[in-house]
């Protein structure tokens, strides 16, 4: 009986998920949703100039490494159009319209090219931003971007309910600013950063195809009347070789880039905690992979350490460490009345490792100036008191107060006392030691006063003979 009850259970729970990821209601009729991703296929008048506007907005957000910049071309680009338009082209097997989507978007590569680097050709700000590094090292998860935004895109564009999924889809899959990246390699001669950032782009623009294929095929959009099984199937090997060695190509960098993240990770700790010397610190660190080779180049300031035996004793370090194989390069000798520093870096580096040594001794020399004033406010109110002392408790002769450290010579343990030794050859009843420590705890503004009565041995003044 349980297990019927349990049965019944899961297939209403099963039902109700489907209904839940049902999207057939909620679609668009096929004719209504094609005539929206045809329509933004084309590159002409209004759409090109936007497209133009947008390589201008991405690429000074670039330049300037300003991401709200950079979103808001993403937005305004019309990238995604083309990219869709294959993707239905080829899951209704309309091959014009296929043509027409690589046509277009050829020729927005193209124009987006040349604006950007036209752009970084006059810009007087020439040396590459963080974000333009970033668009240059595509990886596996560039991949999934692409393909979860292109079902994304091909999802909001078949359902009436759209919502904001294209502008979403537009910052997500990132296709602008690749392109802008790319220009910056052209204007800047620099290799890496075309061909990065192309590669960037198509991995992108690929994927995105895909997913919209995929997305056309299970929605179950019908196909073109005139049907030609040949070219579709070779239109798909096609398709299929590129996502292939596309994804081969991706997986390889993914790889390459963890490897190099683990190596740096490695490196930064092994300079922090192997590095450590009593006269010698390190003025910068560099790690890096060039040529297939890992290096670490440290530059340390202060007394010259023995070259030979650094450098076997930091070898055998960076086997225990994992990074064997490593070169490693320390470059020393540089002090205070040194000047050969190798670069602008090293001078850099050298003014803001003094001013924190400055702030550090600025810090010491605040808080023992603390503390002596400290000491001096204790010592001024315990003068202040003893007058006082003597006409409240008229049985006291002598009186000693002190803030004392404390220490367990078992543990360790430490703590600070204060205490009042008092000489009072008559004795001082329990009552007024009560009252002394309250007396004395609110005159100094402190807590937990501790009174210590004829203390043996204690060096008390002696009344001066002035005979």
């Amino acid at each position: 009986m349980k297990e019927n009850r349990l049965a019944v259970s899961l297939r209403v729970f099963v039902n109700d998920m489907k209904n839940f990821l049902n999207v057939a209601d909620d679609l668009e009729s096929q004719d209504t949703a094609e005539s929206a991703i045809r329509s933004g296929v084309s590159f002409k008048g209004g759409q090109l100039l936007v497209l133009v506007f947008a390589i201008f907005i991405a690429s000074l957000g670039l330049n300037t490494d300003s991401i709200p910049v950079i979103i808001g071309a993403m937005l305004i680009s019309p990238l995604m159009g083309p990219i869709i338009g294959m993707g239905l082209a080829i899951g209704i097997q309309d091959y014009e319209l296929l043509k027409r989507g690589l046509k277009n978007i050829s020729m927005a590569v193209l124009g987006s090219l040349l604006a950007s680097a036209l752009y970084f050709l006059v810009s007087p700000q020439y040396e590459g931003s963080s974000q333009l590094l970033a668009r240059t090292s595509p990886s596996i998860y560039d991949v999934f971007i692409a393909l979860f935004g292109g079902a994304a895109g091909i999802v909001g564009i078949a359902c009436k309910n759209k919502g904001q999924v294209m502008p979403g889809v537009a910052i997500a899959t990132s296709l602008m600013p690749p392109l802008c990246t790319a220009g910056y390699g052209i204007a800047t001669l620099q290799s890496k950063f075309f061909f990065g950032a192309l590669y960037l782009f198509f991995t992108n623009m690929i994927f995105i195809l895909v997913a919209s294929w995929i997305g056309v095929k299970m929605i179950g959009y019908k196909k073109v009347v005139y049907q030609d099984a040949k070219r579709y199937k070779k239109v798909k090997t096609v398709v299929y070789c590129i996502v292939t060695l596309t994804l081969a190509v991706s997986v390889y960098l993914t790889v390459l880039m963890i490897d190099k993240n683990v190596f740096l990770d490695k490196a930064q700790t092994f300079v922090d905690k192997e590095m450590i010397f009593p006269n010698t610190q390190v003025l910068s660190h560099k790690e890096y992979i060039e040529g297939g080779r890992r290096h670490i180049d440290v530059t340390l300031i202060g007394a010259a350490l023995p070259k030979d035996s650094l450098q076997l004793a930091m070898m055998n370090r960076l086997d225990s460490a994992g990074l064997g194989g490593t070169v490693l390069t320390i470059k020393q000798g540089f002090s205070l009345s040194n000047s050969s520093m190798d670069d602008d870096g090293d001078y850099q580096n050298f003014y803001a490792l003094m001013q924190r040594q400055i702030a550090d001794r600025q810090d010491e020399i605040d808080s023992l100036k603390y503390l002596l004033h400290q000491s001096d406010a204790f010592s001024e109110d315990s003068r202040k008191i003893v007058p006082e002392v003597k006409v409240l408790f008229p049985s006291v002769a002598d009186i000693a107060l002190s803030e004392m450290l404390v220490s367990s010579v078992k543990d360790g343990v430490s703590d600070t006392v204060s205490m009042v030794f008092v000489n009072a050859p008559g004795g001082l009843p329990a009552a007024d030691r009560k009252k002394l420590a309250e007396y004395v705890g609110v005159r100094l503004r402190k807590k937990d006063i501790h009174v210590a009565l004829n203390p043996a041995g204690f060096p008390w003044p002696v009344a001066k003979d002035n005979r």
